[in-house]
């Protein structure tokens, strides 16, 4: 179970009202996905996995923010030795990137999983079209589409579509689950089984987490919304591991497009520990007193627990104040609960700043722009 260190005002009726009408929302179909997962999906994901494993060696994951950060964060963090190697791509757009990701496959065995609920999003449909071409020129057009696997849309919407027609293997993304709360669907377990992650542990704790952490995740929410009400409009996620960087870029996205619109929310930023209290702990310590911190508190060695209690005497002395989310492990049980715990607490913090935590308006202009300028091209 997460703990955490402090005790904020809960308005018991107004929470009670915001988590009904979270598991009413049309968009709330994550919160019962843990206990409620559809068993013959789970199996066809394993099966897949399992073809995956036998006949290569990278899995090529195309798919970008919510498609892509959460299932890369925790094979990041845990960094499973048994499973294939995972390849990252369309996910911006240099073709920098894409050339070195091209490159490091080479003329290995490999396959293709592409995440997209349209299959119009520019990034990953450049990144799919090249994977594709390279996949039919090394394996010839049947064998090619035998190992492509597209997670989309059941009905609708261009990949699905494709997918249809040449036959790949399709995994869904649920109607009623968005892309930033679907690490626990097919969108984030395919790519994490072909890795070596135990699904299984990961659903367990996910699981667990929706009966246990729904008391700590709405102290949490309650107490961002406490801070943001005193003038506190940045959260710093502080982690001590290293390889939980991704973690972080995943909790950036999450409450960034859930809860950053109608001149709303907290601006979310990270730090790794000790690293970066070699570089912003001088900020941390002695600059503008606008932010907070919330440290990501997993078990660890005891050096490393003396810089936790260090950094959080030295950060509340100089004036921030310093939240704490003890984990209780650091495996695939404990990233379910996180994860999950994250989701609800995020959601119910939107909706405690007025906005709504599953709509992101503001990326959908920056595409309706990037389309103008590239049809007047």
């Amino acid at each position: 179970m997460i703990k955490v260190n402090f005790s904020p005002k809960i308005d018991d009726e107004k929470t009670a009202e915001i988590l009904k009408e979270i598991v009413k929302d049309k968009m709330g179909g994550w919160l019962e996905l843990p206990r409620n997962f559809d068993k013959s999906e789970l199996r066809s994901i394993k099966e897949a996995a399992e073809k995956i494993h036998n006949e290569s060696e990278y899995l090529v994951c195309i798919g970008i923010g919510g498609s892509y950060l959460g299932h890369r964060a925790i094979i990041e963090a845990l960094r499973p030795k048994s499973g294939v190697k995972i390849i990252y791509a369309g996910n911006s757009l240099s073709r920098r990137e894409l050339k070195e990701a091209l490159e490091e496959v080479g003329d290995a065995d490999f396959s293709v999983n592409i995440i997209s609920k349209s299959g119009t999003t520019l990034e990953p449909a450049i990144a799919f079209s090249e994977f594709k071409k390279k996949l039919v020129e090394k394996y010839g057009e049947e064998e090619a589409y035998s190992r492509i696997y597209a997670t989309t849309d059941a009905k609708h919407g261009a990949l699905s579509d494709e997918a249809k027609a040449a036959g790949y293997a399709r995994f869904v993304i649920p109607d009623n689950i968005g892309g930033r709360y679907s690490v626990l669907t097919a969108v984030g377990l395919l790519p994490l089984a072909v890795a070596g992650v135990d699904i299984d542990k990961l659903i367990e704790g996910a699981t667990e987490a929706s009966v246990s952490a729904v008391e700590t995740a709405t102290k949490y929410a309650c107490m961002r919304y406490e801070l943001g009400k005193k003038g506190y409009d940045t959260e710093v996620f502080a982690s001590f591991e290293p390889s939980t960087m991704y973690f972080n870029e995943w909790l950036k996205q999450l409450f960034g497009e859930s809860e950053g619109k109608g001149r709303q929310g907290i601006f979310p930023a990270s730090v790794i520990y000790s690293t970066d209290l070699h570089s912003l702990g001088q900020f941390m310590q002695d600059g503008r007193r606008n932010l907070y911190e919330t440290i990501v508190d997993f078990p660890t060695d005891d050096l490393n627990a003396k810089v936790v209690t260090a950094v959080r005497i030295a950060h509340t002395e100089g004036g921030i104040p310093v939240l704490c989310l003890s984990v209780p492990s650091f495996d695939e049980k404990g990233f379910g609960e996180l994860i999950y715990f994250f989701e609800l607490a995020c959601a119910i913090s939107a909706k405690l700043f007025g906005v709504n935590p599953f709509d992101q308006p503001g990326v959908e202009k920056y595409k309706q722009e990037l389309k103008k300028l590239m049809e007047e091209n």
